[in-house]
């Protein structure tokens, strides 16, 4: 532990960086400040990604080793295997992978990109790496095919030619087949790119070749001649073999499927139109939409499966994508959610000379992953393990929780688990491979997302998986709207209007709060019993516009808010000045201005809510003179004192969720009183109104008039994110525009030279502005739930350079001053209500420090989006500051707990990530890890306890990273292992007759085909080979495990050396002892030598 001296801190600390720190050395309490956490305490590395891949674009399957493999067009690879079993890689280039490729049962994968390269993956370690990569320069790739138990990989490209590839070596093989000598005279232009490569499953020297234009040629390897050639008139999508390999099925673009015999390439031996009408004159069918994929599937027993997708009529428009599964006599149309990317039928041999026996077809579709159980009546999905229904609806805000208490994720998953939909499959989920990390960390982690529709997800993020808990609905507590022309003429957003904004969560009393879009405000109990709720409890507020609007309890006087059911019009607020006095520029109805109306309308009919999360309180802004309320830029939860506590551009407002009462509604300036810095103008509902999206966006120059229409989803598609900060606070405009964006509840001396803490509230600004509101609460539960606690205003405790961020407490040690809470209850059980001390508070972190007697001293901690800075209460002078940043800002900042103390961590708009120690601001950690492209990651980056932090890398995507060194040490054993120890199962018998007349599988050697001797070498030209930095992973793992090996027989030989010193030693004793006792006899004898036996 190193003693940290004021007196010793050193200017230029930070002199590599634009950031630098000031203290102030006169103040004696801060002269010994212990601090534990050191800049070696911290590493930055990403751990795992959750969620459906985004923008999917190609898959494949290992069945042996049970593992499924996705490509999307960012080159982005997922693994999956059991639930749990997760892997994210990522291809340097970026670019969209067109096709994956197993080698099976061998622990590798082969993946072909857009910008026509190959690679080689080994996946027999953790974190899978690039072993080989081979760069085509002449030519573009369209197919891969990699016959099973081969070591060549054959190569189609766009001119129709094929290249051979060694996967061992990556290397090219002179064996080639062109495109003319394979069609020859069959064709008089270009076939086309090569759309599909197989052996026969019966004869490996013959490769079938399909051609876009509808050409198929068997082409034989050992002769390099083409055996057979079938034409036909439209273009070839897919090509399946028959596992005989005496027939095969080509797919067509007009929607037809073609069968062949091989030998018989005249025509096809039968042409089907799966969705196609059969004309009674018997002329051809109508032309159907192609069919873009078939595959052919036998079984022992029964009618062969065919399955596929396209092929629809055209008259069925605005029909969603289908799968069809042909059966014998039967024809399954599934209708999916989203359009179809691929889709691989899962056989339970990995030959394809066997029978296939099909038992699930894998679809991969743009948004969703699912997985069709083949063997029973009415092909029920399989109920899917993975947690890729994170973008059911889109995030728009996330939190996250680590080091939970430990009863919470049982009794989330107990209420969740009613929720879970009917009518799987009661078999086990396919993907099955892999195994779990052997993770050290144990604490359980709760990750919370908002979404566009209203819906609130609680996810079990602990050691490194993510599983959904429970889902909570908000948009039930409101009407609902059939259909856009009953949309009422209040909402403030032209889409989602019940979108998820802020997240204010108290673990230890499971209460949920929720601010939405609509400028609405939900507080949720948790109750483990259903409940119907008669009357939704609902409180409106109109908040203030100008110093004459403003309604707070000194305004109000003897008016007392009161709790008003969505039916009633009356506000609890004061007298409203008529309607004339404030006119409106915005668009008026058939009545008038809008005025003192909600944007939604919570539901007057009795509300059945399961158990779960249930509504306690709904709030909602009002309109005012024709101008929609702002929108909600801050919010905070206190279970202890029963408060609950919002802010925006207008101002703030303090609700006692127990009396469902209103305590305090106040604008900016009054918060000031006669202390105001600023000259401010008066402002007025006229002005054109400002959207605020996140905690400072009012700040932002003017806005578009329709931008105030859009959704918190819409920021997606804002590619680019600039905005410009002064720290200069002389602007008019700038002032007259003041947001609330932070609170902090917290026990702690809120006035100069206050004795001992008290519960205060503390409100952070977009100006830098830090003002303190004492409360005066109830001691006792008796009396809280008679008397409502009091709000005084405490005024300016110091400014800050740009709006601030977060703020915490810490006592005498520095260590976190945690605020109290109340322990959890259930509310619809009056007899557990009444056993339970509600009201328990959490004590500090550790006992006040300093001599007995002496005035107890806390730290106030607070941090801007330039600046952070420590005070010293009671006395509230600056103890430390340090400027963060100066050419960007701050965007998330949490004050977090680390295993060896606690920190700030901070993500900059520039993509720097920083910690500072506490309470002395040092420096850290400053790592440029990911420069800000995108208000998503923006909107949804947070930092949690233990070095944990997350954000959306993209709409449907989870990443999350560790600043925690020791994280980063036990992240290799944490991680999943993607490849098991699998017997091959074993080659299908040929039988005696099939072995006796040749009937059986033809093998075939081919590096007596593709080898240097026979093919000679390739063209350098053709492809470049690129090294993968997997090779020297590959072979530093090797060398570790090399090392191992002679460390552990290194301690064998120390073990087995030591046992035999402590041998010898007792040998060594053993001898000793025998000759003392030769002695001892010797002297006997002598002594008894000339006695006789009756002297004896």
């Amino acid at each position: 532990m190193k003693k940290f001296n004021i007196r010793k801190v050193l200017d230029g600390l930070t002199a590599a960086s634009s950031s630098s720190s000031s203290s102030h050395p006169g103040n004696r309490e801060n002269d010994s400040i212990q601090e534990n956490l050191q800049s070696e305490h911290f590493q930055l590395c990403k751990t795992v990604r959750h969620g459906f891949p985004y923008q999917p674009s190609a898959m494949a399957f290992d069945p042996v080793q049970k593992i499924l493999a996705i490509g999307t067009q960012s080159g982005a690879l997922r693994l999956f295997g059991r639930a749990g079993v997760e892997c994210y890689c990522q291809h340097e280039s970026g670019s969209a992978i067109i096709q994956l490729q197993f080698l099976i049962n061998e622990g590798a994968l082969v993946s072909a990109l857009a910008d026509d390269s190959i690679h080689l993956w080994n996946l027999r370690q953790k974190q899978p790496a690039v072993l080989h990569s081979l760069k085509f320069n002449r030519e573009r790739i369209t197919f891969l095919a990699l016959p099973f138990q081969s070591k060549w990989l054959y190569v189609g490209t766009e001119r129709g030619n094929i290249h051979t590839v060694n996967v061992e070596s990556f290397t090219l093989s002179g064996y080639v087949i062109m495109w003319n000598k394979a069609i020859e005279l069959s064709s008089k232009s270009h076939p086309g790119p090569v759309v599909h490569i197989s052996d026969n499953p019966m004869d490996e020297a013959k490769l079938l070749i399909g051609f876009e234009c509808g050409i198929v040629v068997l082409w034989d390897l050992r002769t390099k001649k083409a055996d057979y050639r079938y034409t036909y008139d439209e273009a070839i999508h897919s090509v399946a073999w028959h596992h005989e390999g005496k027939q095969f099925i080509c797919s067509h673009s007009d929607g037809t499927l073609t069968i062949w015999n091989i030998r018989a390439p005249a025509k096809p031996a039968q042409i089907i139109t799966p969705h196609g009408k059969q004309p009674k004159d018997g002329k051809k069918p109508e032309p159907c939409k192609p069919i873009l994929k078939v595959e052919y599937k036998t079984t022992r027993v029964g009618d062969p499966f065919m399955v596929l997708f396209g092929g629809l009529s055209y008259d069925t428009v605005g029909r969603r994508a289908c799968l069809t599964v042909m059966h014998g006599k039967s024809t399954a149309v599934l209708e999916m959610d989203y359009p179809i990317v691929d889709f691989l039928t899962l056989c339970e041999t990995p030959y394809p000379n066997d029978v296939q026996e099909p038992y699930a077809v894998v679809i991969l579709l743009e948004k969703d992953l699912v997985l069709i159980d083949l063997a029973q009546i009415g092909y029920p999905i399989f109920e899917n393990p993975y947690p890729l229904s994170l973008h059911e609806s889109p995030v728009t805000c996330c939190e996250y929780f680590a080091d939970c208490p430990a009863e919470l994720i049982p009794a989330l998953y107990s209420v969740g688990s009613r929720q879970k939909r009917q009518g799987y499959s009661k078999k086990e989920w396919p993907i099955s491979g892999g195994n779990w990390g052997q993770g050290t960390q144990s604490y359980p982690e709760i990750i919370i997302t908002g979404h566009a529709d209203g819906s609130i997800k609680f996810w079990d993020a602990s050691a490194i998986m993510l599983q959904v808990l429970y889902k909570l609905k908000s948009a039930k507590v409101f009407e609902k709207v059939r259909n856009k022309e009953d949309k009422p003429s209040t909402d403030i957003v032209d889409e989602d209007p019940f979108a998820i904004q802020i997240l204010s969560w108290c673990p230890e009393s499971r209460m949920l709060c929720v601010a939405g879009v609509s400028a609405h405000v939900i507080i949720y109990r948790f109750s483990k019993h259903e409940v119907t709720t008669e009357v939704v409890q609902l409180l409106e507020v109109r908040m203030p516009y100008e110093l004459n609007d403003v309604d707070s309890p000194e305004a109000a006087g003897e008016q007392t808010p009161s709790v008003s059911t969505p039916g009633a019009s009356s506000s609890p607020q004061t007298a409203l000045p008529p309607a004339d006095t404030h006119p409106s520029t915005s668009s008026n109805s058939s009545d008038g201005p809008r005025d003192n109306v909600p944007c939604l309308k919570v539901r007057c009919s009795p509300l059945k809510q399961s158990p779960g999360y249930q509504v306690d309180l709904v709030v909602q802004l009002l309109w005012v003179s024709g101008e929609p309320p702002q929108q909600i830029t801050s919010l905070a939860l206190n279970s202890a004192y029963g408060l609950v506590v919002f802010g925006n551009s207008n101002g703030l407002a303090v609700v006692d969720y127990f009396q469902k009462t209103l305590l305090m509604n106040v604008g900016v300036q009054e918060l000031y009183g006669s202390a105001d810095p600023f000259q401010r103008q008066p402002r007025s509902p006229r002005k054109t109104r400002q959207p605020s999206g996140g905690p400072c966006d009012a700040n932002d120059g003017s806005n578009a008039s329709e931008d105030r229409c859009k959704s918190p989803t819409s920021d997606a598609k804002d590619s680019s994110f600039s905005r410009s900060r002064s720290s200069s606070v002389t602007s008019l405009e700038r002032e007259a525009r003041e947001v609330i964006t932070a609170f902090h509840f917290c026990e702690t001396m809120s006035r100069k030279g206050e004795a001992g803490p008290g519960p205060s509230l503390w409100v952070g600004t977009s100006q830098g502005s830090m003002l303190v509101l004492p409360l005066a609460v109830p001691a006792s539960s008796e009396l809280r739930m008679q008397q409502a606690p009091a709000v005084s205003f405490g005024g300016t405790v110091t400014r800050l350079k740009g709006c601030v961020v977060t703020m915490a407490t810490l006592d005498s040690t520095g260590a976190p001053l945690l605020p109290p809470y109340e322990v959890w209850y259930d509310p619809n059980l009056p007899d557990e209500r009444e056993e339970k001390d509600r009201w328990k508070r959490r004590g500090p972190a550790s006992p006040p420090g300093g001599p007995e007697g002496a005035p107890e001293t806390h730290y106030v901690v607070l941090c801007s989006e330039k600046q952070a800075e420590v005070l010293v209460l009671p006395s509230q002078h600056s103890a430390f500051k340090h400027n963060i940043t100066e050419a960007s800002f701050v965007l998330r900042a949490d004050v977090v707990l680390m295993p060896a103390g606690s920190c700030i961590a901070c993500f900059c708009a520039n993509g720097h990530i920083m910690t500072l120690s506490l309470p002395a601001l040092r420096p850290l950690l400053d790592v440029n890890y990911l420069p800000l492209t995108d208000m998503r990651i923006a909107r949804t980056f947070c930092f949690s306890n233990l070095g944990q932090a997350l954000y959306l890398t993209s709409p449907t995507e989870i990443q999350r990273i560790t600043y925690s060194q020791e994280t980063c040490d036990n992240l290799q054993e944490m991680l999943c292992e993607l490849f098991t120890p699998v017997e091959t199962p074993e080659a299908p018998n040929r039988g005696f007759f099939k072995g006796l007349f040749g009937g059986g599988a033809q093998s075939l050697d081919r590096e007596d085909l593709f080898g240097e001797v026979a093919a000679g070498k390739a063209s350098r030209s053709l492809a470049q080979h690129i090294p993968g930095p997997g090779g020297m992973e590959g072979m530093k793992g090797a060398a570790t495990g090399i090392m191992g090996d002679l460390a552990r027989t290194r301690m064998a030989l120390d073990e087995r050396g030591q046992k035999l010193g402590e041998l010898e030693e007792r040998t060594a004793g053993m001898m000793h002892s025998a000759d003392s006792f030769s002695k001892h006899a010797h002297d006997i004898m002598l002594k008894c030598k000339d006695k006789k036996w009756y002297q004896l």
